[in-house]
């Protein structure tokens, strides 16, 4: 049986698409995951939603257990992780409520526990990380956002800070020039340790916001953030079922 795992970011913290809810509880070699996990099955698939922040949001960014919650959904068997993020747009074309689809990471922070491999004194570990992203699950969020005339970014590059604080506007402004085209809290740290782990890691996030750049426009605000992705959360439940079944 297929398993997949599911990381519910901001606004998302009790995501349950499950008509009767299990829920467990997993410890692992590097402590306790962000939350328990609800789990059941859909379409002969097991899945597995954590809450990357806790249930209650009470897990700032760099605090966020990341290394717990990918080695918990790996010795749960998880063939997959998709996870969701809220994000702040760097770019005019990527508006307010669009999903993006990342393809690239620029990881900007700074005191994350970002890999397994602390040690060597077992072999080498240098993970190359050319493409971060599992092109099999994005191109399945793809085909399945098509299905429900959902238009989606089908590319873009997320910088993750470490916050919680959002970006100054000259940072927000340098994010721009590197390329960025989207900016989170979270994202880079999970798809690096997804990749050690050999999960296929794919995320979805929704702009909530311009970040700090767009001097014709008010700074982010938490509670513009939570407002916009609140708007979206059915479609992107939906969408996350949609995918699920097609896998």
């Amino acid at each position: 049986m297929i398993k997949i795992g599911i990381i519910g970011g901001s606004g998302l913290e009790k995501l349950n698409i499950f008509n009767k809810i299990n829920e467990i509880s997993v410890e692992t070699p590097y402590g306790s995951p962000s939350s328990t996990f609800f789990c059941g099955t859909m379409e002969e698939k097991e899945v597995y939603i954590l809450s990357r922040h806790g249930r209650n949001h009470s897990i700032s960014p760099t605090h966020v257990n990341n290394r717990a919650n990918i080695i918990a959904l790996k010795q749960l068997g998880c063939q997959y992780i998709i996870a969701t993020t809220a994000c702040g747009s760097l770019r005019e074309e990527i508006q307010r409520g669009d999903f993006v689809l990342a393809d690239q990471f620029i990881d900007f922070t700074r005191f994350r526990k970002n890999t397994f491999f602390d040690s060597f004194e077992n072999g080498l570990h240098h993970v190359a990380m050319p493409d971060p992203f599992s092109e099999v699950l994005r191109q399945q969020i793809l085909r399945s956002a098509s299905d429900l005339n959902i238009n989606i970014h089908p590319a873009g590059a997320i910088i993750t800070i470490e916050g919680p604080r959002f970006s100054t506007r000259a940072e927000s402004k340098m994010f721009r020039l590197w390329g960025a085209d989207v900016v989170n809290m979270s994202t880079a740290p999970e798809a690096m340790l997804a990749n050690e782990a050999e999960i296929p890691y794919a995320a979805i996030a929704i702009c909530t916001d311009y970040d700090s750049w767009k001097h014709d426009e008010e700074p982010v605000t938490w509670e513009d953030v939570l407002k916009v992705f609140n708007q979206n959360v059915v479609r992107l439940t939906d969408l996350l079922i949609k995918v699920i079944k097609d896998i």
